[in-house]
């Protein structure tokens, strides 16, 4: 038997990891539905209130609670959600994968992160929450609020970056670094929404966790596309082993 068709032969149906990450997809597809469901029954309202005004300053609200450098700090957070950083970064890391000659894992790349935007912009449409009155707002917007599309693609856009980046990286503790970050950035966009007034709680949550099914459902499918030798294979850390003489 060739030695292709044996590794094959003992491969499972479903490895481990695919069939942790179909867990993970459908909690935050579950979790997306459960608060749409809420947030349009009005069953949010009191619960997304009560945070927002929590981060403003009693006595005015149109004041955000900390220094003036904080409030600035968090601008620039909001910034790595924005289309113009989000696209910049997606072609900078392209431009690196295509330099590891990784020429259809970059094709993916685009197409998964391209298919984010419009997922997003289609669920904004559908759903078509007004943005919040309560405070004035912090930054420029112009689209509706739920869910929240900075959230949602910093979700979409870090976290199939470095899903796709850790392929290409042997070492198992970048890998981890590597989505580890993702999370962060992700994490910092978010709530920098709220901050700023622009975006319910809710919409956040929501953003969070429909950008990572998106995401970790593109890690999948890229899975399977590397099994079936559509894209090149991942890059796997190589333990060493020390031989005994016999």
């Amino acid at each position: 038997m060739p030695h292709w068709r044996r590794v094959q032969a003992v491969r499972p149906f479903i490895e481990p990891r695919a069939l942790a990450l179909l867990l993970v997809i459908a909690a935050c597809g579950w979790i997306f539905m459960g608060v749409a469901d809420e947030v349009m029954e009005g069953e949010t309202h009191a619960l997304d209130t009560a945070i927002l005004l929590a981060l403003r300053d009693a006595n005015d609200p149109s004041n955000p609670l900390g220094p003036r450098w904080l409030e600035e700090m968090v601008r620039d957070f909001t910034a790595l959600g924005g289309f113009g950083i989000l696209t910049f970064i997606t072609f900078a890391v392209s431009g690196l994968m295509l330099l590891h000659g990784k020429v259809r894992t970059t094709l993916f790349l685009l197409a998964s992160i391209g298919g984010g935007v419009v997922f997003s912009s289609l669920a904004k449409h559908l759903f078509d929450r007004p943005r919040p009155d309560l405070v004035p707002h912090d930054s420029f917007v112009t689209s509706a609020s739920f869910p929240s599309g900075h959230s949602m693609m910093a979700a979409i856009t870090y976290l199939t970056l470095a899903a796709l980046l850790a392929r290409i990286e042997p070492r198992r503790s970048i890998k981890i670094y590597l989505i580890g970050l993702a999370c962060l950035i992700s994490g910092f966009v978010g709530v920098s929404r709220v901050y700023l007034g622009v975006h319910w709680p809710t919409d956040v949550l929501a953003g969070w966790t429909a950008g990572a099914a998106w995401a970790l459902s593109c890690w999948l499918i890229a899975n399977w596309l590397e099994r079936a030798g559509e894209i090149e294979p991942e890059v796997r850390e190589v333990t060493p082993t020390t031989d005994h003489p016999d």
